[in-house]
């Protein structure tokens, strides 16, 4: 979506299908109960950006290979969504909005904050609380912040990757300033209503931070906290050396936090074929060059 600076950022459309229902979490095994048993359009999750670009680093994601060009205000943030809506077919229905695009929300906290409120007000989109999760890799003081502010009825995904600091600050540059020890003492800290869970993400990489002592580490880091896992086979971005686990890798991981007692996901990988999977569109659409408007894919800005 070109913004009226001339810069872009991505926004995913997600269509939650009967096929792909169980491995997309999505926050989507409690919210099922108010849809209302007569409505039977297509849920569609919408996975929007926070900022252009991203200041993190994540060794294996598109988005910030640039670095960071700017903070998006509320109204870029609200009216992806609205534009978002404006493409659903006849058959379809937002049901969840999910801020894991091109940023780091809780890096633009206030400006992310602002726009969740908005997605929740009556006046807004009147989205239940419960169908709109924040993802981070783990900002901590922010994290305190976002506690305090909704009281964890937001919810919350966290991008860990790996259960010790070497290979996560490897993987994570930001772990140096916020270690997993410090980042899961937060967690333990988070409040969650009744049968809520933080949102676990692990991209494995081949040979990085797959093996079966990892998973094991993995298991024992996460104990007493109520956490649901999901793995996705990392998506291949252009810049990176770093190659997705092989599927008996994924399978093996994901057994060991089975019989560890953890509800354990495989995500399907999905979008690959248009590059909308895990920051892949920031390399193909000019994010940053204001006179490169190759692969816009709609004539809107999202400035309101």
């Amino acid at each position: 979506m070109r913004i009226s600076d001339g810069t872009a950022v991505e926004s995913v459309l997600i269509p939650i299908t009967p096929e792909t229902k169980s491995s997309e979490e999505w926050e989507q095994d409690e919210a099922i109960a108010d849809d209302g048993a007569s409505n039977s359009k297509e849920r569609v999750t919408q996975c929007i950006s926070t900022q252009v670009g991203c200041a993190m680093g994540c060794a294996f994601c598109a988005s910030g290979a640039r670095g960071l060009f700017r903070h998006l205000g509320p109204d870029e943030i609200v009216a992806q969504v609205l534009m978002g809506k404006s493409l659903l077919l006849p058959n379809q229905r937002l049901s969840n909005v999910v801020l894991m695009g091109m940023g780091e929300p809780l890096h633009n906290y206030d400006a992310s904050a602002r726009a969740v409120r908005v997605f929740q007000h009556e006046d807004g989109l009147g989205l239940s609380s419960r169908r709109i999760t924040i993802s981070t890799v783990g900002l901590v003081p922010e994290l305190g912040r976002l506690r305090d502010d909704f009281r964890g009825r937001i919810g919350l995904a966290v991008s860990l990757h790996a259960a010790d600091d070497s290979v996560r600050t490897r993987l994570v540059p930001i772990n140096k300033h916020h270690s997993i020890g410090a980042l899961v003492a937060a967690l333990h800290r988070y409040p969650l209503p009744p049968r809520r869970r933080i949102t676990i993400e692990c991209a494995l990489i081949d040979g990085v931070n797959d093996s079966e002592k990892m998973a094991r580490a993995l298991a024992k880091l996460l104990r007493g906290i109520p956490v649901k896992v999901n793995l996705i086979p990392m998506n291949p971005v252009d810049h990176s050396d770093y190659r997705p686990s092989s599927q008996e890798r994924v399978a093996e991981f994901q057994q060991v936090l089975t019989k560890a007692g953890y509800s354990c996901f495989i995500r399907k990988r999905r979008g690959n074929d248009v590059s909308a999977a895990c920051g892949q569109l920031a390399g193909k659409i000019g994010c940053f060059n204001i006179d490169d408007t190759a692969g816009v894919t709609s004539q809107h800005q999202s400035r309101t």
